[in-house]
């Protein structure tokens, strides 16, 4: 009897230079499906990443984050029971996110006033917090390797007043077994000016799967410049910082990229507990240790915008294998 040789599907595609030959993961279409409270982003059939916009949200975030494969790479807790032996502190870390911890509307006095906070409190959601609520979400864009999304949210006070407009534009780009969503933030200071407080708690952040952490789990943090582990990579500058390790029988990673072009450049919010955040915001007061004896506050004028870039990488294989620092490259030149 003849034994069959089964051979992976591959589709030439015509590029510029010529044909390359794709592989199978990497022809399939890339969905967006929009309801009423999240939007859903596919590859073929397969989830990548859900959006959560329902008005009861204290923020949108994304939560599954599901590599090709279907593994879950950040937490489930709280959106789910807590897992025996997983973590369920900090709840307000939800999956993938994008916030700050003081955000000071001028001339507006918040209600009610926290502790400890000048302006209103978007990253925790203990009492006083603030919302950010999405008002709207654009007709989906489909084309090639992508779809894109545009959303529009308002920052809102513990009392409901709108302090700040945003309009956040959600990609997501197929690379095959790599996926990659690209975040762009568009800040309107619609209300007052806005000044943004010295604090570590922010903004563009992931709370990884418990297995991936450093900290009760089997995972690596690690830089851009090759620094690993909390010590050397909490607080400081870096293009890019990922975590990895063993999940499932395989090893799997997630990286968040910060633009080069971002006005300002983000320090790393990353512990070994498995929270990893790009803080574009913090300075001196944060602790960061890249920030010491920085005092210069980031301030919108009334009227004017502050536009901010990240990537969430989905990627097989540790930072090396994964080819991270290849796709922070690529990420770069997919600038619209």
């Amino acid at each position: 009897m003849k034994t069959k040789t089964w051979l992976p599907l591959v589709v030439l595609v015509l590029l510029g230079s010529g044909w390359r030959v794709v592989c199978a993961e990497e022809s399939k279409p890339v969905i967006a499906v929009v309801t009423a409270d999240h939007i859903d982003f596919l590859v073929g059939k397969d989830l990548v990443g859900r959006y959560h916009l329902g008005k009861d949200n204290a923020k949108p975030y994304f939560w599954p984050l599901l590599d090709a494969a279907g593994t879950p790479l950040t937490r489930d807790w709280p959106m789910t029971k807590a897992q025996p032996h997983g973590s369920s502190d900090h709840p307000h870390q939800k999956s993938a996110w994008f916030t700050h911890g003081d955000v000071i509307a001028e001339g507006i006095e918040p209600m009610p006033k926290v502790k400890g906070i000048a302006g209103v409190d978007f990253w925790a959601e203990a009492r006083g917090h603030g919302q950010t609520v999405c008002t709207q979400v654009e007709t989906p864009k489909l084309a090639d390797n992508r779809a894109d999304v545009t959303t529009h949210n308002e920052w809102r006070a513990a009392d409901g007043h709108k302090i700040m407009d945003e309009t956040r534009v959600l990609h997501l780009y197929n690379f095959g077994h790599t996926r990659l969503f690209v975040v762009d933030i568009d800040l309107l200071a619609s209300a007052a000016a806005i000044t943004f407080g010295d604090t570590k708690e922010g903004s563009f952040g992931v709370r990884i799967n418990d297995q991936l952490r450093e900290q009760g789990g089997k995972g690596t943090l690690e830089n851009a410049d090759g620094k690993v582990g909390e010590k050397n990579c909490w607080g400081q500058k870096s293009a890019w910082c990922d975590y990895s390790g063993p999940l499932g029988g395989k090893t799997v990673g997630l990286t968040i990229f910060d633009d080069p072009h971002n006005p300002y450049p983000a320090c790393w919010h990353s512990r070994g507990y498995g929270l990893m955040a790009a803080n574009p915001f913090g300075r001196s007061h944060s602790g960061f240790p890249a920030m010491q004896g920085r005092t210069d506050l980031v301030r919108i004028p009334k009227g004017e915008h502050l536009k901010l870039r990240y990537g969430l990488l989905l990627h097989p294989g540790n930072a090396r294998d994964g080819k991270v620092a290849e796709y922070y490259e690529q990420f770069k030149k997919l600038r619209d």
